[in-house]
């Protein structure tokens, strides 16, 4: 199974940091956000991996080059103007294959097991889908699970974690090189029964502001 990245993300909320660096070359913990993922990415096992880039994009091609040193192959999509979640996969399909591969927005931070979701099985679904319970600045979450089922039902609703297993045929919507949001296609997929789910309980980081890298910081600085 191969891995994708997202990474093209410009990260307005943690200006001036992402200024000057890419989101994802963020650091937490001594070492860059998209680093934690890579090295895990290896532990478990995959081998392949397509980073999308574009805002400051060339400082992550730099920073992580080949991939040799995580013990990955690692190839970029590049993208000159930003084509958000869906539009950045769809962009990246020849890169990845036919093949379901295994999605991580960069920005975030998590230990949930890789080497477990390279197991699922997504029979005739179109994606499986990691949740987590809702953090106070996504008091009404994205989903609800119920049975590994993913819907919309008003409640128990959780949070996307920004991790999946995912087949390439659910951005077939999406020409490459179009501009398009995942959210649609999920909402869409999962009312056709189509995405399966689980809810991950252990640590997790949306880095989307100085004040939550710095709730991250202080977490893996205290527990290592």
């Amino acid at each position: 199974m191969k891995a994708m990245l997202l990474a093209a993300g410009r990260g307005e909320r943690l200006r001036p940091l992402t200024d000057s660096i890419p989101k994802a070359l963020v650091e937490a913990g001594g070492k860059p956000l998209i680093a934690w993922h890579l090295e895990r990415l290896a532990r478990a096992g995959i081998r392949d991996a397509v980073i999308n880039v574009s805002h400051l994009g060339e400082r992550i091609v730099e920073r992580i080059g080949d991939g040799a040193r995580f013990g990955l192959r690692i190839a970029y999509s590049r993208e000159r103007e930003r084509l958000e979640t869906a539009g950045g996969i769809a962009n990246a399909l020849e890169l990845l294959g036919r093949e379901p591969f295994l999605l991580v927005n960069a920005d975030v931070y998590c230990e949930c097991d890789f080497a477990r979701l390279m197991k699922v099985d997504l029979g005739a679904r179109l994606a499986h889908l990691v949740l987590v319970p809702n953090p106070a600045h996504r008091a009404k979450g994205d989903f609800s699970l119920r049975d590994g089922r993913i819907g919309s039902e008003a409640a128990p609703r959780y949070t996307y974690a920004g991790i999946a297993v995912m087949r390439p045929a659910l951005v077939a919507p999406v020409t490459p090189g179009e501009k398009a949001p995942l959210a649609p296609l999920l909402y869409e997929a999962a009312a056709r029964g189509l995405i399966g789910g689980e809810l991950y309980e252990g640590l997790w980081q949306d880095v989307g502001t100085v004040e939550r890298l710095a709730e991250l910081e202080k977490h893996l600085r205290e527990n290592r």
